[in-house]
């Protein structure tokens, strides 16, 4: 995997879930903004296009693997910017039917995973005298919908981690905002019902979601704000979506 390393005076973003989607989008609109970005993920093949193509260092990423994150933070010794992005979700099975390995999945990646990564970059952020935790949880992480109580349970421990962490870095140069997107037509749904297509098509068929780069904007603007300024929560939905359970489809 490419190694180079930023320059001094550069800034450093750190974007997880990179391969694609939200993360790839986040890691183009940092690296434009003129951070060097380290991307994770662990599709190789795609870092190493994205790397190229903008720049950034491509280090191999899984969250749930405790040596892996260790070793993808080796040497990140001054880190202004965090985007735990890495996540997903699993099945739509209700609580009676509940697939406790896709819970764990599910618990390992959104919540244990953004602790990993967060914990052992701390010292990091602190040391920039800047740091900015963005973390991506879901309109999921603030209300519940029928058969997603895997994934909303898990979206609301990610979310309170990380609203928690704003108590405790009180004082300290780390400013953290939550951005909680409603739908975005990217991967999400197609890792959700294990790579079968129609269905993940048919989540957005007869409405406009969000795109990644909208969300990829938004943590642009984040980024770019004074360090006095903290935007501790964004919600963006697209305009056909009113709540988790209800779009222009449900009525």
């Amino acid at each position: 995997m490419s190694t180079e390393t930023s320059s001094p005076d550069r800034r450093v973003a750190v974007v997880t879930g990179a391969s694609s989607g939200i993360g790839a989008a986040t890691a183009r609109t940092l690296a434009a903004q003129g951070f060097h970005v380290v991307i994770g993920a662990r599709r190789t093949d795609r870092l190493e296009s994205l790397a190229a193509e903008i720049g950034a260092t491509a280090r191999p990423l899984d969250v749930t693997d405790d040596a892996s994150v260790a070793a993808f933070c080796d040497g990140l010794d001054s880190v202004d910017v965090l985007v735990n992005n890495a996540g997903g979700a699993k099945g739509l099975a209700p609580v009676a039917e509940a697939d406790l390995d896709d819970w764990r999945w599910m618990y390992e990646t959104n919540v244990l995973g953004t602790l990993r990564l967060t914990r052992a970059l701390l010292p990091a952020l602190e040391a920039s005298g800047d740091g900015l935790v963005v973390t991506i949880t879901s309109i999921a992480a603030l209300e519940a919908y029928d058969n997603g109580a895997g994934y909303t349970s898990a979206k609301h421990a990610q979310g309170v981690l990380h609203r928690t962490l704003r108590y405790e870095l009180l004082g300290k140069p780390i400013r953290l905002t939550e951005i909680a997107p409603g739908m975005v037509e990217t991967e999400f749904s197609l890792v959700r019902f294990d790579g079968d297509k129609e269905k993940a098509d048919a989540v957005y068929d007869g409405l406009t979601p969000l795109t990644a780069d909208d969300v990829a904007e938004v943590i642009g603007f984040v980024a770019s704000r004074p360090p006095h300024v903290d935007l501790d929560l964004i919600v963006l939905k697209p305009r056909d979506q009113a709540s988790a359970r209800r779009n222009i489809k449900t009525g």
